[in-house]
């Protein structure tokens, strides 16, 4: 579990950080990811929010065009419970069965209600923004070992979103981002964050410490 902190958004960030990197990434719709060599693969639960938000924002005046995106989405939701625990041959074929028409069948729905929308409002940026972002929202389909969303990495930055503007003026981010790796990473490992740190805190004080030394495959940190 690995953060990092810059505090540039230039999408040579993500060009330097990945290093060439061609593999599968699941991202929001930020463009710097666009510069690099990687697969995108969009998130669900953004599209979702986009909705959710035009939702709260019409009120009392709620259009019928947002409950039934947000029910699609749902679907689409219910279908990755159903293949929760399965492996990703199975979550590939279930997907190919049940989620690629309903994929159709919302695609169907964006073009249809962009052309039936005029004023610019947060409906329509929801519409676009799935439109725009398509090729990657579907692209979840095509191997099994995927997420319908990043909603994991979603989860893990929150504490650090959260604090932000607690350390508006710390100079201490990138120290901030190592030691939020650190812990996750124990957590994420069956491991007490404070034991694991306090072993690595001992490890240090020892001179000449061998680096290999510090993964404690046969310490007991739980």
């Amino acid at each position: 579990m690995l953060y990092d902190y810059n505090a540039s958004r230039a999408g040579q960030v993500a060009i330097d950080y990945l290093g060439g990197y061609d593999g599968y990434i699941h991202m929001d719709g930020y463009a710097g990811y666009h510069k690099t060599q990687a697969t995108l693969v969009g998130c669900w639960g953004h599209a979702r929010r986009y909705f959710t938000d035009a939702q709260k924002a019409m009120g009392k005046h709620k259009s019928g065009k947002t409950d039934w995106a947000l029910n699609h989405i749902q679907k689409l939701y219910r279908v990755e419970t159903l293949i929760k625990g399965k492996t990703p041959d199975e979550r590939y074929r279930i997907r190919q069965e049940k989620s690629l028409p309903l994929l159709a069948e919302f695609k169907t729905w964006l073009i249809k209600s962009k052309e039936q929308i005029i004023n610019q409002n947060d409906l329509s940026a929801a519409i676009q923004y799935c439109l725009n972002q398509w090729e990657k929202l579907q692209r979840y389909t095509l191997d099994g070992r995927l997420s319908i969303d990043n909603n994991r990495a979603e989860r893990g930055i929150k504490p650090f979103v959260m604090g932000r503007k607690a350390w508006m003026f710390s100079q201490t981010a990138n120290a901030s981002a190592v030691l939020y790796s650190i812990v996750d990473t124990a957590k994420a490992n069956g491991l007490s964050p404070y034991n694991y740190i306090t072993y690595l805190l001992e490890q240090f004080s020892q001179p000449e410490q061998d680096i290999e030394r510090l993964i404690p495959w046969n310490v007991d940190l739980g």
